[in-house]
C-alpha cells in the first residue's frame, strides 16, 4: 500500500470515530485521482483530488476533505439546483458545508472555500450574495450560466445527466437514512438542519442515549485493513478494531438535591453497560461542593460506591481533579440535577449531563434520565 493510500485510509478511519455521521457517509464516496486538477472537487458522487495536493495534507485535514465529499454527496446537487447556474451553485453550497464542518470543529485546509461573511447561511441564501457580487463587478455572468445550464430539452435527452441524478438521490436517500439514525442516537452534528430535515418520532429513550453517548468513545484504535465484514455485502467499509483500555470519568452529585432512587437506578445501568466492555477503567468521583470520593473500577469490577455528601452544587472540583489528575479523559458522564456553579471555560474533553430534567448548560449535552 502506498504512502498516500495508508493516509486516506487513516483519515478515513479517524473520521468515522471522530465525526460517525460524516465517516460513514463517506465510506461511500468514490474517491478519483485527477491530477489535472490543483486540489479537490466534489460533483456529488465522486471525490476528485490531486495526489501531490492531498498527500501534503495533515490527517484532519483530509477528516476534512473527506467530510466535505460526504456532504456534497449527500445534497443531490441536480435535483437542488433548480435552474441555477451549476457551477455557482457547486460553489455556494461548497462555502455552506465549509462553514458548518468549521462550526463542528473539523480542521479546514486552506484551499478550502470559507468566509465568515457566510457564517450560518444556506447555500440559497450565499447562491444569491455570490450572484450579486458577480453582477455587481459586471463580470461575464450570463455567459458562464449559459455555457453551464442545458435547456430542459437537452436535459430530458441526456442520459448522463439523467444517470448522474439517479445515482445522486440513491445516494441521498442512503445519507438520510444515515442521519435519521444519528438524530435517533442524539448525535447530530451542529447546523446540520440547513441541509436535512431533521425529525425525531417519539421521545429517545435515555438508556439508548447514554449507550450511544459510551460506545461513541469506547474504542481506542481503529484501522480499515483489514475491514470490518459487517456491512461488506452492502458496500460500506468499516474501520475493525483494536481495543486497547476504554477509559471514563463518571462524576455523581451527592448534593442533597440529588433523588437516591435515580441515582441507584443510573449506578446499576451503567453497570449493565459496562459488562459488555471487556477492558474499561472507570473513575468514578463523588462530589458535591467538593470531591468527596474518587475511586477506580476495572473490567470484571461491579460498579458500585457509597454515596456521602448533602452540601451544595459546585461542578468546578470534578473538572478541576481531571485536569490534574485525569489528564488522558475524553468522556466525563456527570449525574446531577444541574443546580450548582459551571466552570467558566468549557473543557477539551467531552461532557454528557445525566440529569432528571431539561435545563441550560454553557457546554456538554443533557440527556434526561427518566424512570
Amino acid at each position: 500500500m502506498s504512502s498516500i493510500e495508508q493516509k486516506i485510509s487513516q483519515a478515513k478511519a479517524r473520521l468515522l470515530v471522530d465525526y460517525p455521521l460524516f465517516g460513514t457517509i463517506a465510506s461511500k464516496v468514490e474517491l478519483v485521482k485527477n491530477d489535472d486538477i490543483q486540489s479537490f472537487k466534489s460533483n456529488g458522487i465522486r471525490l476528485e483530488y490531486n495526489g501531490d495536493f492531498l498527500n501534503s495534507l495533515e490527517i484532519a485535514e483530509m477528516e476534512f476533505v473527506f467530510a466535505n465529499a460526504a456532504m456534497h454527496a449527500s445534497l443531490s446537487h441536480e435535483a437542488r439546483k433548480s435552474g441555477r447556474s451549476g457551477w455557482l451553485w457547486q460553489l455556494s453550497t461548497d462555502y455552506a458545508i465549509n462553514d458548518m464542518l468549521v462550526e463542528n470543529g473539523l480542521e479546514r485546509p486552506h484551499e478550502a472555500h470559507y468566509s465568515e461573511r457566510f457564517s450560518g447561511m444556506y447555500a440559497e441564501e450565499i447562491y444569491v450574495l455570490l450572484k450579486e457580487d458577480i453582477l455587481r463587478d459586471e463580470l461575464e455572468y450570463e455567459a458562464d450560466e449559459s455555457d453551464d445550464v442545458q435547456n430542459e430539452t437537452d436535459k430530458q435527452n441526456s442520459s448522463a445527466n439523467l444517470q448522474l441524478s439517479q445515482d445522486e438521490q440513491l445516494f441521498e436517500e442512503f445519507a438520510k437514512a444515515t442521519v435519521d439514525t444519528e438524530v435517533k442516537n442524539g448525535e447530530v452534528p451542529s447546523s446540520l438542519e440547513r441541509f436535512f430535515t431533521l425529525t425525531c418520532n417519539g421521545k429517545i429513550d435515555w438508556r439508548n442515549e447514554l449507550k450511544a453517548a459510551l460506545e461513541r468513545f469506547y474504542k481506542d484504535d481503529f484501522t480499515l485493513i483489514p475491514p470490518n465484514k459487517k456491512f461488506l455485502h452492502v458496500g460500506i467499509y468499516l474501520p475493525s478494531s483494536t481495543s486497547q483500555r476504554f477509559q471514563l470519568v463518571v462524576a455523581v452529585d451527592s448534593s442533597g438535591s440529588v433523588d437516591e432512587k435515580l441515582l441507584g437506578e443510573f449506578l446499576s445501568e451503567l453497570n449493565f453497560l459496562m459488562n459488555t466492555i471487556s477492558n474499561f477503567q472507570i473513575d468514578l468521583l463523588v462530589c458535591d461542593d467538593k470531591i468527596r470520593t474518587h475511586k477506580t473500577f476495572y473490567g470484571g469490577d461491579i460498579l458500585e460506591a457509597e454515596v456521602k455528601g448533602g452540601g451544595a452544587t459546585d461542578f468546578r472540583p470534578v473538572f478541576e481533579f481531571i485536569e490534574k489528575e485525569l489528564a488522558d479523559t475524553k468522556l466525563l458522564l456527570y449525574f446531577t440535577d444541574l443546580d450548582g456553579v459551571f466552570p467558566k471555560e468549557e473543557p477539551n474533553f467531552s461532557v454528557k449531563w445525566i440529569s432528571p430534567k431539561e435545563s441550560e448548560v454553557p457546554f456538554g449535552e443533557v440527556i434526561v434520565l427518566e424512570p
